[in-house]
């Protein structure tokens, strides 16, 4: 039986770090080569390209990475893989596989894995998640799911999955959802059907260019201040982490009201699981309120992510009312 080829890219993370000197902290230092030769029974599933594309901490990954990630793994799909993966750290993985989702245009499985504990240390988890990816990367049945977060022998989808503590492994969840999937094995076991087809992609920006988007989380007390000072500053949008159910100090809202006539602002909830409200509460900074002074409201998409689907529509330079629709329907709990 011919195996199915399967494109690793690498972009850093513990994955990929090691100490210089034993004993001491660890940084960037493997490359794609050597974080396949490091998995054992790997070539029984498929036949593995490497390349190493970035060698960085999660926290330097910036959208121009994402990018050149991006047109990477398309052209090893159009070079007939039956899906890549991205080798990325885990920090901000959730962050850069819901962006690459919003723009992953094919059916291939594009798959983000990453480690929690390095290499040279007890119990490495990295060769046990590159394994797991390339199965997940290669599996007919991850088809038409877009971008796919996998670590501890769990695949999630990109839209719900977030990195839930700081350390240890089976750090990562899906708030609100749960894995679509489960390595056993050595194969790709689905435990959730998507409640409907994928969103189409949007297009990617040619280039990140100057677009900025603030995430402000509003805490007790929030006097609005930080608002007006992030459109002041020429900031493109901005992305409000409200409390509950997407709810802002009287204050805030206030702010909200002259922010909303000059830049795109989507409130979403800081809470981690749940959607926004849209028609329980009536009072100033409520989200009845926040949707009269011209705000967003975020849906069940996490703030993190809500910035990302904002960054990517101004980029793209969507108008004003493809920027609400999609906002909308993005953040429905079904999409």
């Amino acid at each position: 039986m011919t195996l199915p080829t399967v494109a690793v890219g690498a972009l850093g993370g513990t994955i990929a770090m090691t100490p210089a000197h034993p004993g001491e902290p660890v940084a960037p230092g493997l490359e794609a080569a050597d974080l396949v030769r490091a998995v054992p029974g790997l070539r029984a599933v498929a036949r593995v390209r490497a390349e190493s594309l970035r060698n960085l901490p999660s926290a330097a990954i910036a959208a121009e990475d994402l990018l050149v990630a991006l047109a990477w793994a398309r052209a090893q799909v159009d070079a007939r893989a039956a899906g890549v993966v991205l080798t990325h750290g885990t920090d901000t993985l959730e962050e850069s596989a819901y962006l690459l989702d919003l723009l992953w245009d094919r059916p291939e499985p594009l798959v983000l894995t990453g480690a929690m504990r390095p290499p040279r240390t007890a119990g490495p988890d990295g060769p046990a998640n590159v394994f797991a990816a390339v199965v997940v990367a290669a599996a007919p049945a991850a088809r038409d799911l877009g971008v796919l977060a996998v670590l501890d022998d769990e695949a999630h989808l990109a839209r719900w999955v977030t990195k839930a503590r700081t350390t240890g492994v089976g750090a990562f969840a899906s708030p609100g959802a749960a894995p679509v999937g489960r390595v056993v094995e050595g194969a790709l076991v689905p435990t959730l059907v998507p409640a409907g087809p994928r969103l189409p992609a949007l297009p990617a920006p040619a280039a990140p260019g100057p677009v900025r988007v603030a995430l402000l989380e509003c805490a007790l007390g929030d006097d609005g201040a930080l608002v007006d000072l992030v459109v002041e500053a020429g900031w493109a949008g901005l992305v409000l982490a409200g409390a509950g159910a997407g709810h802002v100090s009287p204050a805030t809202a206030e702010a909200v009201s002259r922010a909303a006539a000059r830049v795109p602002v989507v409130v979403a909830s800081r809470t981690g699981s749940g959607p926004t409200a849209t028609r329980t509460y009536g009072y100033p900074g409520s989200e009845t309120d926040l949707l009269r002074r011209g705000a967003l409201l975020a849906g069940s998409l996490a703030p993190r992510k809500a910035r990302l689907l904002l960054w990517a529509l101004l980029a793209g330079g969507a108008e004003p009312a493809a920027v609400r629709a999609e906002v909308a329907r993005r953040g429905s709990a079904a999409s």
